[in-house]
């Protein structure tokens, strides 16, 4: 038998690309709705809030029904694979992200070399070396989608150890990640999108029930500059970083944060929204008694590193976009940051000082 198989696609189509723009602007949509609608006491905005990600996701999921139903129709293969090269990442878990490059060597068809990431338990470690036999499980149709099996079946684990598995020659085939810069700049406009949707369907519930003494509503105050972009409301602040440049950075988030919590009657925070190139932070209304926090005292050091701890270790197959959101409604403050990617996304969780809490992927 013979696989037939291409590399995996170092680009998006325009159908990922529409699908990662229509999804960043539903996130800038309901997060605008929610949380301007509950600040100004808005029930329609709420309701747009909560109901457009519901319907979104439903249709979302509708849609790409008959594509997951196709792929999870495809039986894994078993295999025998040598291990060419293993590189550990250092984790604050048990299980630790490892990226493996194995020649992967099939009794019924082609052998070929592939590249993953798998996590491996810390005590696990020291059963792989460069040089090893595994055995793996691949697609068929994606064997870049390959995994080791931790617990083969005795004849496997016999054959494993007993196999000489040789190197394959050949291109390495892994799973590419899309230019970021250009991925980023979709997902920005897409979020700016949503954001201004619902700053004009809802202009009146959110500009003309903060009017001053004289009756004349606030005016969002818009500032610029050649490498940034402010943008303050009543209840919000927007500073957008011009391309080439990262939120990642902690110098740049910090002056970010810094230049929208400047006034005095800004130094607490609902939420505070962190995607490459976008910091948003959502302000309680005037005379509001809310909890909040000083998004000053985040964990700029730790930002970095959460967003690099999601995107290798929640299992999301080519991340395209993260987003990290800290807010404090009730209870303690803590950080969410999100990963999207083909198929899916993953959640990590941490507390007020960076601490990982907990993982979800799906």
């Amino acid at each position: 038998m013979t696989m037939s198989v291409g590399a995996p696609p170092a680009h998006h189509s325009p159908a990922d690309l529409a699908s990662g723009i229509l999804t960043a602007g539903v996130i800038g949509a309901s997060l605008t709705a929610f949380i301007g609608g509950w600040m100004v006491h808005s029930v329609p905005m709420i309701v747009t809030g909560l109901v457009v990600p519901a319907l979104y996701g439903l249709l979302f999921f509708l849609a790409t029904l008959p594509r997951r139903a196709s792929e999870a129709a495809v039986v894994p293969r078993t295999a025998l694979a040598a291990i060419e090269s293993l590189e550990a990442v250092r984790g604050e878990t048990s299980d630790v992200p490892v990226r493996f490059g194995l020649s992967v060597v099939p009794d019924d068809a082609p052998a070929f070399r592939v590249e993953i990431w798998q996590d491996v338990n810390r005590v696990e470690l020291t059963e792989y070396r460069s040089g090893g036999t595994v055995v793996v499980e691949y697609l068929p149709d994606r064997p870049w989608k390959t995994r080791i099996v931790r617990r083969p079946t005795p004849q496997w684990e016999e054959r494993a150890a007993a196999a000489q598995v040789d190197s394959v020659p050949g291109p390495v085939m892994r799973s590419e990640t899309p230019d970021s810069s250009f991925s980023g700049f979709l997902n920005l406009f897409g979020l700016l999108l949503g954001v201004a949707a619902v700053l004009l369907l809802f202009r009146a519930d959110l500009f003309d029930s903060h009017e001053d003494d004289n009756g004349a509503s606030p005016k969002p105050s818009v500032s610029s500059s050649s490498s940034s972009t402010t943008l303050v409301t009543s209840v919000t602040g927007t500073v957008a970083i011009s391309p080439g440049r990262s939120m990642l950075d902690e110098s740049e988030l910090r002056r970010a944060v810094e230049r929208l919590t400047q006034a005095a009657d800004r130094r607490h925070a609902l939420t505070v929204v962190v995607q490459d190139r976008l910091v948003t932070v959502v302000f309680p209304s005037a005379g509001a008694k809310v909890a909040g926090f000083d998004p000053r005292s985040l964990p700029y050091g730790r930002v970095a590193g959460l967003v690099e701890e999601a995107r290798t270790t929640l299992n999301v197959d080519s991340p395209r976009s993260w987003q990290l959101t800290a807010d404090r409604v009730t209870g303690p403050l803590t950080l969410r940051v999100v990963v999207t990617g083909d198929g899916g996304t993953g959640t990590l969780e941490a507390d007020g000082k960076g601490e990982v809490l907990r993982r979800n992927s799906s």
